[in-house]
C-alpha cells in the first residue's frame, strides 16, 4: 500500500471508489436597480423646470413597475432616463434660483 492509501485506511474512508455526489446550488443576486422616484418626486413639486420633474417622476415609476416584473434590463433603462432628466432638471431649478436672486440683488442696489 502507498502511504495515501494507509492514510485513507487509517482514517476509516472507504476504500472502494463509490460514485461521489455533489449539489450545485445556483443563487440568484438581487441587482439593486435604483428608480430615483424620491429624487423624481422632489424634482416634480420644487424644481419642475420646464416640466423636466413631471417627466423624470413618470420614468421612476416606468423604472419600479419593470423591476417589479422582472425586467431589470427595461428598469435599468428608465431609471438612467429618469436619472438623467432629475440631474437636468435640478441643474435648470439651481440656475433659475441663483439668476433669481443676482437680478434681485441688482434691482435692490438701483433704488
Amino acid at each position: 500500500m502507498s502511504k495515501e492509501e494507509n492514510e485513507v485506511v487509517a482514517t476509516g474512508m472507504p476504500q472502494g471508489s463509490a460514485p461521489i455526489t455533489t449539489t450545485v446550488i445556483n443563487i440568484r443576486t438581487e441587482t439593486s436597480v435604483p428608480d430615483h422616484i424620491v429624487w423624481s418626486l422632489f424634482n416634480t413639486v420644487y424644481m419642475n423646470c420646464c416640466c423636466l420633474g413631471i417627466v423624470a417622476f413618470a420614468y421612476s415609476v416606468k423604472s419600479r413597475d419593470r423591476k417589479m416584473v422582472g425586467d431589470m434590463t427595461g428598469a435599468q433603462s428608465y431609471a438612467s432616463t429618469a436619472k438623467l432628466l432629475n440631474i437636468l432638471a435640478l441643474v435648470l431649478g439651481i440656475l433659475v434660483i441663483v439668476i433669481f436672486i443676482i437680478v434681485s440683488a441688482i434691482k435692490g442696489q438701483s433704488r
